[in-house]
């Protein structure tokens, strides 16, 4: 078996824990037109495993804004910034949705939000929808 065969056990495993949405931008697989990808959070080139504590559920456009990077510039402080990690970083403590815009709240979400493209229009208009019939609910 190759490196990059993930078992049918994990993918069930990653997508149960990711509740079946993006876990970049909570958008639920049922409600988008392409089925959502497993990610390697550290991608392969850069020695990353395939192994649960290395794989999220990303839907098709973040995981191709996301690539193999994982770290950009903040925008505000120029430095160079690590990626939001969904095995190690908790959502709400970096990120909130308001008004459909995914609003960062550390380093990490600044870095993230632009480079996975997060409030093109629209996204937005996409959450603002799913918001508002309850698919996605704001705690």
């Amino acid at each position: 078996m190759s490196s990059n065969y993930i078992s049918a056990t994990m993918r069930r495993l990653v997508y149960e824990r990711a509740n079946f949405c993006g876990e970049y931008c909570l958008i639920p697989e049922a409600f988008t037109f392409a089925t959502h990808e497993i990610d390697h959070i550290i991608a392969k080139k850069h020695g990353g495993k395939t192994i649960a504590e290395n794989l999220a559920l990303s839907c098709t456009l973040c995981n191709k804004y996301k690539g193999s990077d994982l770290t950009s510039i903040d925008p505000e402080t120029d430095a160079i910034t690590p990626l939001y990690h969904p095995r190690i970083d908790k959502w709400s403590e970096n990120f909130k949705i308001q008004n459909g815009r995914v609003i960062p709240l550390t380093s990490k979400a600044r870095v993230t939000t632009r480079l996975l493209q997060l409030n093109r229009k629209e996204r937005i208009e996409e959450r603002k929808l799913m918001i508002e019939v309850g698919i996605i609910k704001l705690s």
